[in-house]
């Protein structure tokens, strides 16, 4: 019994996939460690096929036409088959203690008979231009080591949300709803990290640093140049989380609550980059995005705009681009993104 599935998405990972795959390797014949080549042109495919050949019990090397980063997570979700998911980038990589801690814990849920429908744990940003690293923990917010639900959940603070790389997913969550990313689209990470919720029910945190996030590296989708050129991909995943909170029957106030957190920032961070880009066209775009969220649901508008008006992203005018640069500017700073 494989009691993890590790998605590894690749795409022209030579340089870099071995110190993801060596790190996952470490789970020994408990995980299955799935790479998914996605239309690689380098030797990312040649060094899959080698760790499958190696480890041939616990490596899938699996090669697909190119699809993007959703293509290549839908695949890897399709292919799992351990009792939990969970994904990591071929640039970053686990920590081998806490990955072990991890590991045995998921066997005691299985033994008991009590498995949580989601795992959570920290990750760790690690810049490589810099010897910058913060640790984003949640132990102020969720219950240690025990099984909880959404209203357990202390009061989010800005900022703080859970990405990918918290999350552990029970499989069958995730293929119970037929669950399918965008492909050839960037930033599907938040979509994985919103959509599957409201099938969520019971969590388990743990307070050790296991995913290893490396920013700064030069042609990385969230530097912030990139994420601007690329900024009608973000504004797409924007609409379609804004598109599944207002479509979907959430029957709990705790999820919606949590869900619209998560929505004020990735607005927010969609909204502030069309401001840096500083040209007429992303202004317009920013303008739009706001009136589809008014046409979509002009509830959901007001407290939006609220929200971010507090923390002056959507100020108007000259002045108001200003202050939202400024803001965004001392948040890079707390939170040491891009």
């Amino acid at each position: 019994m494989k009691y993890l599935s590790v998605v590894v998405p690749c795409y022209n990972s030579e340089d870099y996939m071995h110190y993801c795959i060596e790190s996952l390797l470490t789970g020994g014949e408990d995980v299955e460690i799935l790479i998914i080549n996605d239309g690689s042109s380098d030797n990312t495919e040649s060094i899959a096929k080698e760790y499958e050949k190696k480890y041939p019990t616990i490596i899938r090397a699996i090669s697909q036409v190119n699809k993007g980063h959703g293509g290549a997570l839908n695949t890897g979700i399709e292919n799992a088959e351990g009792l939990y998911l969970k994904v990591v980038d071929s640039d970053d990589w686990v920590d081998v203690r806490a990955y072990l801690k991890v590991i045995a814990a998921i066997k005691s849920f299985e033994n008991e008979g009590s498995s949580p429908d989601l795992i959570i744990t920290n990750y760790v940003y690690e810049n490589d231009t810099s010897r910058f690293k913060k640790i984003m923990s949640y132990h102020k917010i969720l219950k240690e080591n025990e099984i909880f639900t959404w209203e357990d959940i202390a009061k989010l603070k800005i900022g703080k949300y859970m990405l990918m790389h918290t999350l552990m997913y029970k499989t069958k969550v995730l293929k119970s709803m037929d669950f399918k990313l965008p492909e050839h689209t960037f930033y599907v990470d938040n979509l994985f990290a919103f959509i599957p919720l409201i099938n969520v029910q019971t969590m388990y945190y743990m307070n050790v640093n296991l995913y290893c996030y490396l920013i700064g590296r030069e042609g990385q989708s969230v530097n912030e140049q990139i994420m601007i050129k690329r900024i009608d991909q973000q504004i797409r995943v924007n609409k379609l989380m804004l598109e599944h909170y207002c479509d979907s029957d959430i029957k709990s106030e705790a999820v919606a609550k949590y869900m619209l957190h998560y929505l004020e920032i990735v607005t927010a961070i969609s909204s502030i980059l069309l401001i840096k880009s500083k040209t007429k066209e992303n202004l317009k775009k920013k303008k739009e995005l706001w009136k589809f969220i008014k046409s979509k649901n002009p509830k959901l508008y007001k407290q939006l705009n609220k929200k971010l008006v507090v923390s002056s992203i959507s100020l108007p005018g000259v002045l108001g681009r200003r202050i939202a640069l400024i803001v965004y500017g001392l948040a890079q700073r707390i939170f040491g993104f891009n």
